[in-house]
């Protein structure tokens, strides 16, 4: 198993060097080879870095940090929880979470476009670079560009509130691969700009990994009925079989696609939840790996906060992000070029034999 590339070549460039001694005798005017690079250029400690929207900020883990939990308007909500501060990597020492809750890929990459007050995330990478020497770049996006994933939990969510009207799928389901269509181009070009970054930089592809990961499906027919309401999960159970069954597998093939199209390590996460779902515990929602309807009451009595008093429903909780950092950790040793997380016998996630074709 490997672990990055560069991290096995000392031990075998000196075997070799010492077969060419013995084997290979050369004038002394010739010319020595290509010394092997040592892995990311420049000082400072190896660094992971997490970019992207709220299934990377920690959104739904809890404990913002207090410069993303509303003050001066930004809410990215970045928690101590979050995937990346779980991934564990020999090497790695530090952990950088620039992910923003909400964030299309124009702000991921480089341009103008803002996320709650936050610049260019690619732009505060390439300032992370003279200090750091990033090993792996982590990224989940493409979700709040022309899916508007938040949105259509909202419209399922509407569709079961108001008696009567159809489920959000017949809304939805139509035009959803379109959605998906417009996305690929979108998240390609935030992977560009991310690798233009780390080439500025002086970084050569085998220099580090870039990984774009999919989303879970928070949610899943197997809520128990008396949880489909505001207690917990309120979706009809016809919308529910939509979104696991083809709203977020068509996305995660989108992703998928912008990958490869990118020259991006893809982690595949659409089955990722299965059993875990926000409600499927039914009484006891310490199984689940997202977090159900929640309100913070306390944002209600504030005309800032209260517009973001559900903010981080149907999110990844402390222990989704505790498992999608299990996977991914494993997966950054690994040499394929995609994988999926899937539960194994001990009923964690681990990296498996993708499930979706490009």
């Amino acid at each position: 198993m490997r672990r990055f590339r560069w991290w096995i070549g000392g031990g075998v460039s000196l075997l070799v060097l010492v077969l060419v001694a013995i084997f290979v005798f050369t004038g002394p005017g010739t010319p020595p080879g290509p010394l092997r690079r040592p892995g990311p250029p420049g000082t400072g400690p190896l660094t992971i870095v997490s970019m992207g929207d709220s299934t990377l900020s920690g959104e739904g883990a809890g404990d913002y940090t207090a410069d993303t939990n509303g003050a001066g308007g930004d809410w990215c909500h970045r928690s101590p929880h979050a995937t990346v501060t779980r991934v564990d990597v020999p090497g790695i020492v530090e952990k950088v979470n620039l992910a923003c809750s909400g964030a299309p890929s124009a702000q991921v990459g480089l341009g103008e476009v803002r996320q709650w007050t936050e610049p260019s995330q690619a732009a505060r990478l390439a300032e992370l670079v003279k200090t750091h020497r990033v090993a792996a770049v982590v990224v989940a996006v493409g979700a709040n560009d022309d899916p508007h994933f938040s949105q259509l939990i909202s419209q399922c969510f509407q569709a079961w509130f108001v008696a009567g009207s159809p489920p959000c799928r017949t809304a939805i389901g139509p035009g959803w691969q379109q959605r998906i269509d417009a996305m690929v181009p979108k998240v390609v070009s935030a992977l560009g700009d991310i690798k233009a970054v780390l080439a500025r930089a002086g970084y050569q592809p085998e220099d580090y990994q870039l990984v774009l990961q999919s989303y879970a499906a928070p949610i899943g027919p197997g809520i128990p009925a008396n949880l489909q309401n505001l207690n917990g999960c309120p979706f009809r159970t016809e919308d529910l079989h939509w979104v696991v069954e083809e709203g977020v597998p068509v996305l995660s093939r989108g992703l998928a696609a912008a990958a490869a199209q990118a020259g991006a390590r893809f982690l595949d996460l659409s089955r990722a939840g299965l059993g875990h779902e926000a409600c499927s515990g039914g009484p006891d929602a310490s199984t689940e790996w997202f977090s159900r309807l929640t309100l913070q009451l306390n944002d209600l009595a504030d005309a800032d906060r209260a517009s973001h008093a559900i903010q981080e429903s149907f999110h990844p909780n402390a222990n989704g992000h505790a498992e999608f950092g299990r996977c991914l950790s494993e997966f950054l040793v690994t040499d394929g070029p995609r994988a999926a997380c899937l539960a194994g016998q001990d009923g964690h996630l681990h990296p498996a034999a993708p499930v979706t074709a490009g």
